[in-house]
């Protein structure tokens, strides 16, 4: 509906059929906002993961090297921790002809508000001929 306004010549509108929407755009990132953040951390914490589980396939398949080599076991395994995440455990099986080696290692989530997600263990095994000479 329209009015006229008078000898100015200008016509009032009906006011708008929305309420205010002022704030709106505060409100929606206050709420958005915490959840990116989770998704973020969350995010972060599958790449640490990701990281980890490379790092044991890489430690595995140098430590098996090394015994293959011959190398003595102890050098094999400082071999494989140099690549390993701190706190990886390794297990080398000798088959006669043939080595094992496994590695595992425990990745734990980031901590404060995000401790309740769960530690993941990651593992990987490379085994192969010992060389002949």
């Amino acid at each position: 509906m329209r009015e006229h306004a008078g000898g100015a010549g200008r016509w009032l509108l009906d006011p708008p059929a929305f309420p205010s929407e002022r704030g709106a755009v505060t409100a929606e990132t206050a709420v958005v906002l915490p959840v990116l953040v989770a998704l973020v951390m969350g995010l972060a914490w599958l790449v640490s993961v990701a990281t980890a589980k490379v790092q044991v396939v890489d430690a595995a398949r140098e430590t098996v090297r090394a015994v293959a080599r011959d190398e003595s076991r102890g050098r094999a395994i400082e071999l494989g921790r140099r690549i390993a995440p701190s706190g990886s455990r390794f297990s080398v099986l000798d088959h006669g002809r043939t080595v094992r080696v496994q590695v595992t290692a425990t990745v734990r989530g980031p901590g404060g508000l995000f401790g309740f997600l769960p530690e993941v263990e990651v593992d990987a095994d490379a085994s192969t001929a010992k060389e002949t000479w």
